[in-house]
Order: C-alpha cells, then sequence, then structure tokens
C-alpha cells in the first residue's frame, strides 16, 4: 500500500470515527490510543490497584468529565463529582456528556465536615496553587478513619497553563498530608524511566510533528487541557503512527525488565484519616 493510499484511507477513517461518531469504532480507537499512551494507561492500572480501598460515599475532587468513575463506581454505595467552575468551563472536558455533579467558586468545598467515607483527586493538585489549603479541605470533609487517595505527577510536561505549578515526590506527599491529619498507607508508583522516556518522545511526535491534539480531544483525551484547534497533518501519519506504536511496546518492555524507582510519570498515594490535623509535623512512616 502506497502512501498516498493509506493516507486516504486514514481519513475515511478519521471520518467516520470522529463525524459520523461510530461508536465501534470510535471505541477500537481510543482503546488504542490509551494503550499507547503510556502515562494514560500506567496511571489507570494504578488507580485499578488502589480502588477497592474506597468504599461508602465518594468525592471525586476535579473529577472533569468523570472519566475514573468506572473503576471506582464498582467499590462505593455513591459517587459525586465537582469542580471549581471556572476551570472546568476553560478545559476541554467541559465538551464531553459527562459532567461534574457539582459546580463550585472559591476555596472552600461546599460540603459539612466528615460527610464523605472516600475522597478521590487525581491529577489536580499541580494545576493547585496552594496545594496545602486543598489537602485540608478534602481532610475537613472526610470522616473519621475514611480514606484519601490521591494521584499527582512528578514528570510530566507543562499543560493547563498557565495554571501548572508544582510537582511531586512521595515524600512531599507525605508531609503535606500529615500537616492534615492525614496518614499514607499505601504508595503506587506510576510507570518507570522507560515507559518516561518513551511517554515523551511519542507526545512530542503526536502533538507537535503529527498534530493530533484536536482528533485525541474528539476522543475524549486531553479534557484537562483547553480546546486545541490545530489541523493535524495526516500526510506524517503513515510514518508517525507506526513509530509511536513500536516506542510504546519497547518502553512497556524496557520497564517490566529493567524498572526503575528513582523515575516515574507519578505517584497515587492512599492516606486515612487520623482525626487530627498538625502543622509542621515529621513525616510518617
Amino acid at each position: 500500500m502506497n502512501n498516498e493510499h493509506a493516507l486516504s484511507l486514514f481519513t475515511v477513517q478519521c471520518s467516520i470515527v470522529i463525524s459520523s461518531g461510530s461508536e465501534v469504532m470510535r471505541r477500537a480507537v481510543r482503546g488504542i490510543s490509551d494503550w499507547v499512551d503510556l502515562q494514560w494507561s500506567l496511571l489507570y492500572r494504578a488507580l485499578e490497584t488502589v480502588a477497592p480501598r474506597a468504599r461508602g460515599k465518594l468525592l471525586d475532587v476535579g473529577c472533569g468529565d468523570k472519566q475514573f468513575e468506572c473503576i471506582f463506581r464498582p467499590h462505593v454505595d455513591e459517587y459525586l463529582g465537582i469542580e471549581r467552575e471556572g476551570t472546568f468551563e476553560s478545559t476541554a472536558a467541559n465538551l464531553a456528556r459527562s459532567r461534574p455533579d457539582c459546580l463550585y467558586e472559591g476555596d472552600r468545598l461546599p460540603f459539612n465536615d466528615g460527610s464523605f467515607d472516600t475522597v478521590l483527586s487525581i491529577q489536580v493538585l499541580e494545576h493547585t496553587p496552594d496545594p496545602r489549603k486543598l489537602i485540608a479541605e478534602m481532610a475537613r470533609v472526610l470522616n473519621k478513619g475514611g480514606t484519601l487517595i490521591l494521584a499527582a505527577p512528578f514528570s510530566f510536561r507543562l499543560h493547563e497553563e498557565p495554571h501548572d505549578y508544582f510537582r511531586y515526590t512521595p515524600h512531599g506527599l507525605r508531609q503535606l498530608c500529615s500537616e492534615a491529619g492525614l496518614v499514607i498507607e499505601h504508595v503506587e508508583q506510576v510507570g518507570s524511566l522507560w515507559s518516561l522516556l518513551g511517554h515523551k518522545l511519542n507526545s512530542y511526535l503526536a502533538f507537535h510533528v503529527a498534530r493530533i491534539g484536536s482528533a485525541a480531544q474528539q476522543l475524549g483525551k486531553l479534557g484537562y487541557e483547553s480546546p486545541r484547534r490545530t489541523r493535524p497533518r495526516l500526510w506524517v501519519l503513515p510514518v508517525v503512527a507506526p513509530a509511536i506504536l513500536a516506542i510504546a511496546a519497547i518502553a512497556r518492555a524496557m520497564d517490566w525488565i529493567f524498572f526503575d524507582r528513582e523515575e516515574a510519570f507519578g505517584f497515587v498515594v492512599v492516606a486515612s484519616h487520623t482525626g487530627t490535623r498538625r502543622r509542621g509535623g515529621t513525616m510518617a512512616k
């Protein structure tokens, strides 16, 4: 098959997936893109590992289009998603079919103390100018003995600019949680050196060479970023697409063989509420 024919075929497929909205094809393409997206797929796997720790009434802080509800819903009685109104409306998540159950403004979550058994926050802390205040608020609405499940990045590209403030080590997360009266009981590492390198290379090929960010958003990805308007370079896809698939496969294999604990996309921590809030306390072990 020559490049011109391959490009024509890809264009037809894109038209079927995005324009006419074929659900079967859309799911297939989304599944492939999720596997290639190493950061997404490894974060998803880490969340599946800790999901059984969720229980009761759950609050998802910064839920976006509630893309992780399917992981946690089987383990809880009630799932409630909340977003800051201004932040949510400025991202592509507001274009999705699933929306938060509650929107709020200000620094205080609109719930009484101890309202939830589980609080979930996934890749939100880096966009918070005062992470201590947010963690304190999540601890406040969590009942005594409740569980906080928090995912934060350690190494990730700039995104949702200019509201991209911090990156986190597990030791920093432990300190922040300790100050809010939370004790970390489990840390799940997301990815390793090779998946991190592979993801950075694939991100460059996808977003800067092929420019498929807008297509990715139409598939429901990159919801945390502003809507993209760039037109894709379809003529490079016959070369770029196989390269991205190969890089993802090699990175996964290398991570499995040579796992590195000093490099990661980020960390998912599970913390319990002790009922007391400390300032400047030592890190819990």
